[in-house]
Parts: structure tokens; C-alpha cells; sequence
């Protein structure tokens, strides 16, 4: 290995075009002296190709609803974006490459969405990212079935990405790819980095995988290239991608972690750490570039590069004459996708919502959200989703729409196979296609398989809505393996996402409205399985409460209470049961229903301190449920392993 050779159909230019993404990736990890160089040194190429001559991408406006879509999923590697944005055009200077990884930077050590321009989803746990982009592609070929007509193709676009053998390892992207492949979806093409390396060394410690044949298995369509460096090579197996309409693609590249480094190509040392200043000067000398410089951005590189703006410009100056032609043309289909692209409610929505009465009578949360969402469905056409393989149980099919199916992609009923841990990414790429808001929906015990995606769009502030039944001990004959004793604990650890567990078929409807009010986070909804009374809310405080996480349902006696009892969900009908019996033995007894502690905590002290005067020590929260976490409402004495504040003598049950 002396130097860098011309690789097939790849021009001087492109050439100098590749190493600047290598040599700028190699820089800002060895300033950051913290990062993941070997892989940028590698994929260039693949990076350069689809940014600078087959993506359909516009870097002045990277919202742009045509454009390709594009998903690092080996997030590590983030400086091969990085480096790409910023030398095609986007929104990134060279100073916010030279300050990657750093404190307030615009270029994490993970691709962030709603923080870079251009990244399109947040990416580091590895087989995320790929799921993700199965989500965007069903996106792409749910709106184009429901809205394209002939000749007006407005919803055509590909969603483009690369993966890593830790990628492929993790149990999610079988899932992600297992559906892709059912669902036939063919704008969804993946580049599979084959650096058989990982940090530990060789992949083949514990990974000898034939991966073209298992995501044949799939129903992908598989390709192999044998050197990275063929761009040439590179660009036909992305036509030859193209012209398969009817699979999922795997481009299979061999590449050389740490390409032009002597001493750590094909090593697990150019993978998480910086080379060290000799070994990035002797990579560099072997590109031909002068080895003492950093950060070097050519003007003939970056002026080539940069042509990306032009053509994004053509590009999406192409499809506005499109779009203006479609609503020519099919103006109620044009206004519709207009709706839902902007991500807005439609006015009046909630006129939609059922009325619950007492007349109803006793009724189990998940079949009153069943009435909920089924009302909603025809007016928010936005809401696409289904669950697990268990929609007779969750109740979550739309009736009278069909299954998205493949060749029928735009019905608005999912079937998700037996993948919650795919489901969960899955719906996370649907909501960040635009478009779309997806639910899921399974028992809430599964929510151990779908919480890393959970956590992933609370991290971005995305909201997806999860349906989560069978909340509670009260589930049937299934016994511990299914009874979710401690998750909503667990589920309410998670910063910035928003919980909500309806104690009836009033406060259920309430909490679809709220959910679908809120846009900053996944939106969770606990259901029972079980029969839940029938307020009366004539009597009882009306549901619209729940808005504010907590508020008082049945007041004491003389209004100044002895006693309050706390509850969410199955819990709070118990709790008016035993106000009754302490009311009726002169204990001025308060209930309040605490469906959401997430908007409870948004409200000001003095709403806070109006349902749960700090006056009243005497206070019993009931849930079913680990006691954890309680003692935030209610005090910590006599919570199991709690001791401090020993006047008050509060029990959470």
C-alpha cells in the first residue's frame, strides 16, 4: 500500500471530493480526540455518490417533502454526514466540524435529528436507525398509494442508508427487515458497510452470518461490491436498486476500516478512537495530501461539491410545478396531502370525540379508546397504525379501512407481525417522514421489547402514540409473565415522555384529544383489560381535568378534606368506593384522579397545591403497581425503604 488509485468511473475531482470527506472526518475526531474515524475513511465513497450525484436532496431546504431520505444507522460514524452536509451545501460551517463531539456543538458524536440540518433521525444505538428507515419508506409508500394518481406522481421518493455488522447483529433490524420485505417496499435501498471489524476485533468472534442469503430470505433484493472504492461499481448496484420496484435492496460493499492508514487498516483500533497525529499524516501522505494540514477544504472540491445546491434547487423547483399541476388537477387529494404534510389537526376535530355517559355503563378503557379512535379516524386522517398481532385484543383496528398491504400500501390498518422491538423504531421513521401519525399498540408488558424506540423519540421529541392494554394485574388467567407490575414505573423514568392511564371511558376520550395535542414527545396510553365503572360526571368533576395531569374528581365533604385518596386508572373507581365508606364514617375524604404525572408537573405550584394542599399529610395514592416513585405526591413514610419525614403518615398502596 503506497498510494491512493483512481477507482473506476471516478474522476481527479471525484477523488479530491472523497478524501476531503476522509480527511475532514480524520481531523475533527483527532481534535476532538474522541470519535470514530475508521468508518468515514471508508464510506466515503458511498457518501459522496449519493450526496453529490443520486439522492434527490435540496441543502437549502432540507425539509423539502420530495427529497430522498437518507440514514446513517451506524451512527458512530457520524463525521461521514457531517463532512457530506457540509461539503454539499447545508447549513454546517467548517468551524462546527471543528468543533464535533464538543459541549453546545452543532455536530454531536451521534447524529441528532432537529439539531443538524440534514439529519433526518438520531442514530447511535445500533439496528435503530434501520428500522427507522423502514418507517420512511412505509410512509413514502402509504401517502404515494393513497394520493398519487396517474400522472401525478407527487409522493416518489427513495429513502437511502447505510449499516454496519453491529447494525445487522442487533435483533431490531431483523425485525425492521423481515417486515420491508413483506411489504415489498422497493424505494428503501441500504448500503451493508462489510468492514468485518467491530471493537472487539474480527467479526468473526461472533458474527459469521451469510447476510445475503438471510435478507434474501427476507424478500430483499442483494447486491455485492467488492471494493468500496469502485464508484463506478457503486453507482450500478444503486440503478440496478432502482429499477427493482418490488424488494427492499442490500448493496453489500466490501471496505477497509481505516482505508489508508499503515498501521490500522482492517484493525479494530481505527474504529473508536482517534489514529493519532503520526498515523492521520501518514493516511494523508497516502491520499496525496499534504500531511501537515487540517481541516484542508480544496476550492475545486468544494466548488464541485456544491453543485448539489443547484440541482437541489432544479429539483425541487420541478416538483412545485408538480405539485402546482396535482392541485390543478385533483384539488381535494392536493388540499388533503397539503393537511398532512403540515402536521396540523383539522379544524373542528374535536367535535369528533364520543360522549360518554353513565347510560354506557361499565366499560374497559381499551374498548372505550377502541369507540375513540374510531370516531377520530375518518376526520384526523393523519392516524395510521395497528399493532402486534394482537389488534382483537387492543382494539385498534379502523373500521371499515384496509390493510397496508404490500401492493396496497395505502390502507391505514398495520399489521406489525409478533415485533414490538421493530414496531417501536418503525413507527418513529413513520413519524419522521411527515405526514403520518402513527400509533402502535400492544400489552403493556411488551413495553420491556419496545422501550429503547420509546426512549429514541423522547430523546428527539417526536410523538408517535402508543397503545398500551392490559395495564394491570386485572388481566385474565395469564399470571406474573404478563402482569406489568413495575412499567409504568419504568415507562415514567423515561425524561420527556408523556404517560397517561384513564380511570373510564370520559377520561379514555380525554386522553386521546390530549395525545394528540401533544407533538413533543411519544404519547403513552395504559388501558385496562378489564371493566372500569361508568362515572358520573354530572355529579363527579368533568374528565377535561386530565389535561392537567391531576385534579380533584370527588370532593370531601364541607370541601376541606381529612384525607386524600390518589389514584390513576382501574385504581380510582376503588378510591370512590372507599371514600364513601370513610365519608360515611365522618372522614372528609378527597379523591383525585392523577391520569398523567407528566402534565401534572407542567402546571404552576398554586394548580399543584390546589388539588394537593400541602396541608393534608394524611394521603394514599393506589395504583397497581410497584409503590415506587409515590412518594413524589404523597410522602415518604411507608413506602417500602423510605424513612425521611417521619410526621407524615402516608402509605402509597
Amino acid at each position: 500500500m503506497t498510494t491512493a488509485t483512481r477507482s473506476p468511473a471516478a474522476t481527479d475531482l471525484d477523488l479530491l471530493c472523497i478524501n476531503t470527506i476522509r480527511t475532514l472526518s480524520m481531523d475533527a475526531v483527532e481534535q476532538a480526540n474522541s470519535g470514530h474515524p475508521g468508518t468515514p475513511m471508508a464510506l466515503a465513497p458511498i457518501a459522496y455518490l449519493l450526496f453529490s450525484r443520486i439522492m434527490r436532496h435540496n441543502p437549502r431546504d432540507p425539509h423539502w417533502p420530495g427529497r430522498d431520505r437518507f440514514v446513517l444507522s451506524c451512527g458512530h460514524a457520524s463525521m461521514l454526514l457531517y463532512s457530506s452536509l457540509f461539503l454539499t451545501g447545508y447549513d454546517l460551517s467548517l468551524d462546527d466540524l471543528k468543533h464535533f463531539r464538543q459541549w453546545g456543538s452543532r455536530t454531536p458524536g451521534h447524529p441528532e435529528h432537529g439539531h443538524t440540518p440534514g439529519v433526518e433521525t438520531t442514530t447511535g444505538p445500533l439496528g435503530q436507525g434501520l428500522a427507522n428507515a423502514v418507517g420512511m419508506a412505509i410512509a413514502e409508500a402509504h401517502l404515494a398509494g393513497r394520493f398519487n394518481r396517474p400522472g401525478h406522481e407527487m409522493v416518489d421518493h427513495c429513502t437511502f442508508g447505510i449499516c454496519s455488522d453491529g447494525d445487522l447483529m442487533e435483533g431490531m433490524s431483523h425485525e425492521a427487515a423481515s417486515l420491508a420485505g413483506h411489504l415489498g417496499l422497493g424505494k428503501l435501498i441500504f448500503f451493508y458497510d462489510d468492514n468485518k471489524i467491530t471493537i472487539e476485533g474480527s467479526t468473526d468472534l461472533a458474527f459469521t452470518d451469510d447476510t445475503g442469503k438471510r435478507f434474501e430470505g427476507y424478500h430483499w433484493h442483494v447486491q455485492h461490491v467488492a471494493d468500496v472504492n469502485d464508484l463506478g461499481a457503486l453507482e450500478q448496484a444503486v440503478v440496478a436498486a432502482k429499477a427493482e420496484t418490488g424488494k427492499p435492496s442490500l448493496i453489500i460493499v466490501r471496505s477497509h476500516i481505516g482505508y489508508g492508514s499503515p498501521k490500522k487498516q482492517d484493525t479494530a483500533a481505527a474504529h473508536g478512537a482517534p489514529l493519532g497525529k503520526e498515523e492521520v499524516a501518514a493516511a494523508k501522505r497516502f491520499y496525496g495530501w499534504p500531511a501537515d494540514e487540517n481541516f484542508r477544504v480544496p476550492a475545486d472540491a468544494l466548488d464541485h461539491a456544491r453543485k448539489a445546491v443547484d440541482r437541489g434547487l432544479m429539483l425541487q423547483g420541478e416538483w412545485t410545478t408538480r405539485r402546482t399541476a396535482f392541485a390543478k388537477a385533483h384539488p381535494d387529494a392536493a388540499a388533503e396531502l397539503d393537511s398532512l404534510l403540515s402536521g396540523k389537526l383539522p379544524d373542528g376535530w374535536e367535535k369528533a370525540l364520543p360522549q360518554f355517559t353513565v347510560k354506557d355503563g361499565p366499560m374497559a378503557t381499551r374498548a372505550a379508546s377502541g369507540k375513540v379512535l374510531n370516531a377520530l379516524a375518518p376526520v384526523v386522517k393523519s392516524l395510521v397504525g395497528g399493532s402486534a398481532d394482537l389488534a382483537e385484543s387492543t382494539l385498534t383496528l379502523l373500521k371499515g379501512e384496509t390493510d397496508l398491504e404490500k401492493g396496497a400500501w395505502g390502507g391505514r390498518n398495520m399489521h406489525f407481525g409478533i415485533r414490538e422491538l421493530g414496531m417501536g423504531a418503525v413507527l418513529n421513521g413513520m413519524y419522521l417522514h411527515g405526514g403520518l401519525r402513527p400509533y402502535g399498540a400492544t400489552f403493556l408488558v411488551f413495553s420491556d421489547y419496545a422501550r429503547p424506540a420509546i426512549r429514541l423519540a423522547a430523546v428527539m421529541g417526536i410523538a408517535p402514540i402508543w397503545v398500551f392494554t392490559h395495564d394491570s394485574i386485572g388481566l385474565g388467567e395469564d399470571g406474573p409473565t404478563h402482569q406489568p407490575v413495575e412499567h409504568l414505573m419504568a415507562l415514567r423514568a423515561i425524561p420527556n415522555l408523556t404517560l397517561i392511564r384513564p380511570c373510564d371511558a370520559a377520561e379514555t376520550a380525554a386522553a386521546w384529544a390530549a395525545a394528540l395535542r401533544h407533538t413533543t414527545g411519544p404519547v403513552l396510553l395504559a388501558l385496562t383489560r378489564q371493566k372500569v365503572p361508568a362515572l358520573d360526571r354530572t355529579v363527579l368533576a368533568g374528565a377535561e381535568g386530565l389535561e392537567r395531569g391531576a385534579y380533584v374528581l370527588a370532593e370531601a365533604t364541607g370541601g376541606s378534606p381529612a384525607v386524600m385518596l390518589i389514584a390513576s386508572g382501574s385504581e380510582v373507581g376503588i378510591c370512590l368506593a372507599a371514600r364513601d365508606i370513610l365519608e360515611a364514617s365522618g372522614v372528609a375524604t378527597r379523591v383525585v384522579s392523577m391520569p398523567c404525572w407528566e402534565f401534572f408537573e407542567k402546571q404552576s405550584a398554586t394548580y399543584r397545591d390546589t388539588v394537593l394542599p400541602p396541608s393534608v399529610t394524611a394521603r394514599v395514592a393506589v395504583e397497581a403497581g410497584i409503590t415506587f416513585g409515590w412518594e413524589r405526591w404523597v410522602g415518604a413514610r411507608g413506602v417500602r425503604g423510605a424513612t425521611s419525614n417521619p410526621t407524615i403518615f402516608e402509605q402509597a398502596i
